[in-house]
């Protein structure tokens, strides 16, 4: 019988790790499990932890050069061998010994994820270590060594999956899942994202549609600095959810990366943790309605450790499961005292950050009109017109 989720997650996973003073602390990620089982997640009859092992070069290989993988692995054996080139060895990606393995198990994690939910042996895959999405083919870039997201829709493809869709909402633009399946009419990708004039890695225009034998296969919203909960829902409503319907998927992936908080040090827009777990609710929901729930749902980045990242994931992850948590559920009193043991800093009390007098989230609907005053009006029109129409969609209404 099949299960509820499929979830990744070893303690060794904390091995993806840049040092001390980098941003992508692995501590997240540990956080995250133990908010998970703090929760019961994890001890649920209907979802399986699933431990990966290493991803073979053969794998590796389906989307990054044999010469970079050979690359990373010296480098990983010896950190002090890189210096730049193929982007290791940088202040973003600097070299660490077990970095090969470290990566590779991150994809190995996705990959299976994949082939369980293709397979039907599962409903709904979580890898909250991966969506590493900016690493490129011969290049690590923004954090990313290999590509797990890329790895995971190439699998599916080469094993029958005819249309896959990749939405991704991290603050940072999908460049190395778009850059792979630029040309490739069978992959989807969506990345709503702050626009490349504020913030790396400087790409994801309105008019980036996709290759000459793929145009509209690759959508792309830029948002301003400072867009709230209400303007970035309006933008994730009115341009991701309607293309992907019209493409018809037949598995939906998705990365969650939560860095489009209001406190990421990184970053500039102002979203709470409401909205980030209402955008995997609507995710979740559009995978039940467009491809029968074949819904593989990754990390990604995200550098509030203890405020933002384990709550995002942890709703993440319980929303796979079915058995989603309120924003207004308190946070477990032992996982705040182990934060504030580890940290020394406080722990949120509520697994939202909006008052409970707030009320439930709200954006104004794209059916309401069109503002060419509000620069978040303009950036969704700019890319409605680009993509809309490759779609049969119509770009006022639709």
């Amino acid at each position: 019988m099949p299960t509820q989720a499929e979830v990744v997650w070893d303690p060794g996973f904390t091995r993806y790790d840049f040092g001390p003073t980098h941003p992508m602390s692995p501590v997240r990620l540990d956080l995250t499990a133990r908010l998970c089982d703090a929760f019961g997640l994890f001890d649920l009859p209907d979802v399986h932890r699933l431990d990966p092992g290493i991803a073979s070069d053969s794998l590796l290989e389906t989307v990054h050069s044999a010469a970079y993988v050979a690359a990373v692995k010296a480098a990983s054996l010896d950190p002090e061998t890189a210096h730049g080139a193929y982007g290791l060895g940088t202040d973003d990606d600097p070299a660490f010994v077990g970095m090969h393995e470290a990566s590779a198990r991150v994809v190995a994690g996705t990959r299976d994820l994949c082939e369980a939910v293709w397979s039907g042996e599962t409903a709904h895959g979580v890898n909250f270590c991966g969506g590493l999405h900016h690493a490129m083919r011969e290049a690590a870039s923004g954090f990313c060594i290999y590509n797990d997201v890329a790895v995971g829709i190439q699998w599916l493809l080469d094993h029958g999956v005819e249309r896959v869709a990749y939405v991704d909402v991290d603050v940072h633009h999908g460049d190395g899942v778009e850059r792979v399946f630029w040309d490739d009419e069978r992959v989807l990708t969506v990345s709503i994202h702050e626009s490349g004039r504020a913030l790396f890695p400087g790409t994801g225009w309105p008019g980036d549609i996709g290759g000459p034998d793929a145009q509209g296969s690759a959508t792309n919203v830029a948002l301003p600095p400072g867009v709230a909960d209400a303007g970035w829902l309006r933008a994730f409503h009115s341009t991701a959810l309607p293309v992907v319907r019209a493409f018809r998927p037949q598995v939906l992936v998705t990365q969650h990366g939560c860095d489009t908080h209001l406190q990421d040090p990184l970053a500039h827009l102002a979203l709470t943790v409401d909205a980030q777990r209402e955008a995997a609710d609507a995710l979740h929901r559009l995978s039940h309605e467009v491809c029968d729930g074949r819904w593989v749902a990754l990390g990604g980045g995200g550098y509030e450790i203890v405020d933002v990242v384990p709550r995002t994931w942890t709703h993440l992850t319980a929303i796979a499961a079915h058995r989603p948590i309120p924003v207004t559920a308190a946070v477990p009193e032992d996982w705040r005292e182990h934060v504030r043991e580890l940290t020394g800093r406080p722990a949120p009390f509520r697994m939202g950050d909006r008052s409970p007098d707030a009320g439930p989230l709200w954006w104004r609907s794209w059916d309401l009109g069109y503002d060419p005053e509000d620069p978040v009006d303009r950036a969704v029109m700019a890319t409605r017109q680009a993509v809309f129409p490759l779609h049969g969609l119509d770009v006022y209404f639709d």
